[in-house]
Order: structure tokens, then C-alpha cells, then sequence
């Protein structure tokens, strides 16, 4: 049970939808567990109130909050200062409130690189394709360029989204090892290609989340290998049909649970610098 006092420090989540999320019972959990005089709660604020909502928030000193849809990039242009991986996205998840002045993160990445290294796939050095070019999927591939992941495919639908990620992929060519290359998801064959020589494929896209879970982008079977890892960062439903398509390929494969869990950890140690009790968290709140 939660006890708040005259010195209790306040941490949440801004966006909408949230009422599905378990960020607050995650990190209520972890601050229990460890003693710390502080509380997580949960803000509905559309993509309009972000800025009001948290300008509030300075106001009443929290010591940070995370961000989730629709206002990443909004908070990254709010924000006093910029963590690499956010400055080169333009995409926050994670406010630290350090004296008034807000330091933007993004931990997305972070813990996707966490989940994808604990579920035992070894990337770094290796090729790894990822379908989408949104605020998850940049998140995704700007920090495998910076945790060294040797070369990436990237597939994405051509609009807004695809030519920001161009010039995301310009500047992580010009500013790490890492041999990027973006192709149009429509060139199923191209695909595929990829594919064939990866180590790892990730779908950063919301293709197959609930109510929509009987749909993929890959349906078939033949684009697997059995030495292929296949991740979703979706875990409603807990294996979409991406998974279960990759599973009969004999792929080993992954939802995006332990990318939640690894994200909220790396933003409850900017926060209290102090390390969450994962595998207390794991076991109460993501046991599959």
C-alpha cells in the first residue's frame, strides 16, 4: 500500500490513451520495494496539453515523468536539454526535472537493446532489419547504431515518417560504424533479401496490436530462418500473428514486455539512481 506524506515526491506518465498502462503499478511497486518516499500517476493529456500539462508539472516540482503517445516528440521540443540518443531523435520519453530545468531521454531504445541481449540474442557486431520508421522504431535503430550493431535494414511505408528517418539515418551513417540503408516495405522481395542475413528482425510498428491482432506484415512463412530472432515491441495480444508466423518457422521470438520493463528501469534510475527491482517487477506485474 501506497503512503503518502508531507515529503512524498511525485512521478507520472503524460498521454493518451493510459488507462491501459502499467507503468504506475510498475514503478509504485519498485519505490515500495526499495523504501523511496515517492509516488507514479498517470496524466490523460492529448497532444494539446502536453505543453500545458508540463509546464504544470515544473510548476509543482516533480522530479520527472515519462512521456508516451502523442507527445514524444512535443516534450523533445519543450525540453531545456537533450540526451544524444533524444536529440538525434527529437523523441523523449523520459523528463528528469533537474533544479527547474527539464532533461529530455529516451530510454525506448535502451530497453529494447536490454530485452533483445536478455532473451539471449547477440546483435552487436551483426545485422538486424526493422520494419517501421516511426517515434518507437527510430528510438530502436538510433540506439543499436550507438550500442554497435554492424549494419541495419530498414523498411518502412513512404510518407512523413520515412523522410524523417532518412535524415535520421544520414546522421547515424556520418556519426557511427554502423551501415544503415531505408527501402520501401511495399518491395516484399527486397525484404526478404534482408531478411535472409539477419540476425535479428523487429517489428516497430503498431501492425497486429489488439483490436487489429490477426494482421502482419510478413504472412509468409518462407521469409523466416530458424536462426533468426523475431521481435514485436506490441505485447497486447502476447504473441501477434508476426510471432506465431515466425514461431512455425522455428524462429526464436520475443514480445515487447521486457522492452516496457528495461525502458521504465532506465528512467527509474535517471530518476531516483537507484536500480529497479527488475526481476521482483518481472514476476509480479510480466509473467507471461
Amino acid at each position: 500500500m501506497i503512503q503518502i506524506s508531507g515529503h512524498t515526491i511525485l512521478t507520472g506518465l503524460l498521454g493518451s490513451p493510459i488507462s491501459h498502462s502499467i507503468s504506475p503499478a510498475m514503478h509504485n511497486e519498485a519505490f515500495h520495494q526499495l523504501d523511496i518516499d515517492c509516488v507514479y500517476l498517470a496524466f490523460e493529456a492529448d497532444a494539446d496539453k502536453i505543453p500545458s500539462a508540463m509546464e504544470a508539472l515544473r510548476t509543482l516540482n516533480v522530479r520527472g515523468f515519462n512521456v508516451t503517445m502523442p507527445g514524444k516528440n512535443i516534450a523533445a521540443n519543450i525540453c531545456d536539454e537533450l540526451s544524444l540518443a533524444a536529440k538525434l531523435t527529437n523523441s523523449v520519453n523520459t523528463v528528469v526535472n533537474e533544479n527547474g530545468r527539464f532533461i529530455g531521454h529516451n530510454t525506448d531504445g535502451i530497453g529494447y537493446m536490454r530485452s533483445v541481449k536478455k532473451m539471449g540474442c547477440d546483435v552487436i557486431g551483426k545485422k538486424m532489419t526493422i520494419l517501421g520508421t516511426g517515434a518507437t522504431a527510430t528510438s530502436i535503430f538510433t540506439q543499436a547504431a550507438l550500442d554497435g550493431v554492424s549494419e541495419m535494414s530498414v523498411f518502412g511505408r513512404v510518407g512523413a515518417s520515412f523522410d524523417r528517418a532518412k535524415h535520421l539515418i544520414q546522421t547515424l551513417k556520418q556519426s557511427t560504424s554502423c551501415n544503415i540503408a531505408l527501402y520501401d516495405i511495399a518491395d516484399k522481395n527486397l525484404l526478404k533479401q534482408e531478411i535472409a542475413d539477419s540476425t535479428l528482425l523487429t517489428n516497430a510498428t503498431s501492425v497486429g496490436m489488439t483490436p487489429n491482432q490477426g494482421i502482419s506484415l510478413i504472412e509468409d512463412v518462407s521469409f523466416f530462418h530458424p536462426e533468426l530472432y523475431v521481435s514485436d515491441v506490441i505485447y497486447s495480444p502476447r504473441e501477434t500473428r508476426l510471432l506465431s508466423i515466425a514461431k512455425e518457422a522455428g524462429c526464436k521470438t520475443f514480445n515487447g514486455l521486457y522492452m516496457l520493463l528495461y525502458q521504465g528501469a532506465a528512467a527509474f534510475h535517471l530518476w531516483t539512481g537507484q536500480e529497479m527491482p527488475v526481476e521482483i517487477i518481472k514476476e509480479k506485474y510480466f509473467s507471461e
